[in-house]
């Protein structure tokens, strides 16, 4: 891979599972000055790429690692992704977005070897945190969590428009005591994110288990490409690792989904996560559901509907994919 001239202004934005990461790269993303590529390294749970379908609607360059946290098998994915995302990009500015459920330890060790000296230049890790689920003691007690935030230089108290006041202050006194101290707490509401939070230096931060990712399943090898959606019009495909399992589907863009369908088979109480990029009756439409919050809007249309779910129990794989059938017409209604 040839290198740049100028180290590219790389940006890690950090969250658990569900706190609005691609929301936020949107933010950022309609901010880029018009003169500038900006590229985005995006890793997901599931093997579907609904993050990077999102994240392509604002003219950025990206590049999806699916299927679990791409620091794993010494960064292999994550290297061939960057290292394909630089030579076709060749960005002026680069935003990664792991998944949720992924630990930064091996990532910005990965990101900041030898190799990526005079490639990158890495500024202040940004995490988000959702200041509702502070009160959820399994949330405050997961490794990734509290990795992601003593990884941060940057704190952000994310959809702080849906927090109460109490909220707020809760997350407030909490970020103040973290140790060591961060260089800035923002909050983050209706207004999105601000791309001066971009710039600066990280600093050298522990994390609290290093080793996080010895405890978690993952292959060995990165995984395969997706199988031709014009050979195999309907796909399912499932993962697993850091105690969840998800569930996604590639489906031909000529199905039509009912999304009342959709939303009824998303608020069951087992998916922590919904989303979808589906085509509808009414156009191409994107659907997200987190903690019993729906969001839905229209989009472009995509070159095929991708749904995924993810639980934290065992997904009963048949008889989900008996319910997506049914909401694109594939089936009868049971």
């Amino acid at each position: 891979m040839s290198q740049p001239v100028h180290a590219i202004p790389t940006t890690l934005i950090l969250g658990f599972l569900g706190v609005g990461k691609t929301t936020a790269i949107l933010d950022l993303l309609r901010q880029k000055p018009a003169d500038e590529t900006w590229a985005v390294l995006v890793n997901e749970f599931g093997e579907v790429g609904i993050d990077g379908a999102m994240l392509q609607t604002e003219g950025a360059y990206v590049k999806e690692v699916p299927g679990g946290c791409m620091c794993c098998v010494a960064g292999l994915p994550m290297q061939i992704g960057l290292n394909q995302l630089i030579h076709r990009a060749r960005p002026d500015r680069l935003l990664i977005e792991p998944t949720g459920l992924g630990h930064p330890a091996q990532i910005i060790q990965t990101l900041t070897q030898e190799h990526y000296l005079d490639v990158l230049h890495m500024g202040p890790v940004i995490t988000l945190v959702d200041p509702r689920k502070l009160g959820d003691e399994r949330v405050r007690e997961n490794v990734h969590f509290r990795d992601q935030v003593a990884a941060a230089d940057i704190l952000v108290a994310n959809k702080t428009d849906l927090c109460t006041p109490a909220q707020l202050s809760d997350f407030d006194r909490w970020a103040s005591a973290l140790e060591p101290a961060k260089q800035q707490i923002f909050h983050n509401g209706s207004n999105g994110m601000a791309a001066d939070w971009l710039h600066g230096e990280p600093d050298q931060r522990p994390v609290s288990d290093p080793h996080a990712h010895g405890h978690h399943r993952h292959d060995e090898t990165p995984p395969p490409e997706p199988a031709d959606i014009q050979a195999q019009p309907w796909q399912m495909v499932e993962n697993r690792g850091q105690g969840h399992f998800s569930l996604g589907w590639r489906v031909h863009p000529e199905d039509v989904f009912d999304e009342s369908q959709l939303l009824a088979l998303a608020g069951d109480e087992s998916v922590v996560r919904f989303k979808a990029v589906v085509r509808t009756p009414d156009g191409w439409r994107t659907m997200n559901v987190v903690d019993g919050v729906v969001s839905t809007g229209p989009t472009e249309p995509r070159d095929l509907s991708r749904l995924e779910l993810i639980s934290e129990s065992v997904i009963d794989a048949p008889a989900l994919d008996r319910l997506v059938r049914s909401a694109a017409g594939r089936e009868p209604v049971q």
